[in-house]
């Protein structure tokens, strides 16, 4: 029964969690050999001042790009 957290900046919609939480889903019944219904997806949401890589928090390197939140992700898409 695995339980599978997924921590991340605010901003997905529920149809983009809906079919996240489909796909790892299918991919755990198939990979670990589980029933669909023991398979548990927890969504995290945190802002970027509460996440740090590197010794910089996220809402320091966005703002040294002169990136909102909405920026990045919308550049990390392409």
């Amino acid at each position: 029964m695995p339980s599978i957290f997924v921590h991340m900046f605010p901003g997905r919609d529920v149809k983009a969690k809906r079919a996240f939480a489909k796909a790892v889903t299918d991919a755990a019944v198939e990979h670990l050999q589980c029933h669909r219904d023991g398979v548990s997806i927890i969504f995290s949401e945190m802002a970027t001042e509460d996440f740090a890589r590197g010794g910089l928090l996220k809402s320091d390197e966005l703002a040294a790009k002169g990136l909102t939140l909405e920026e990045y992700q919308q550049e990390s898409k392409e």
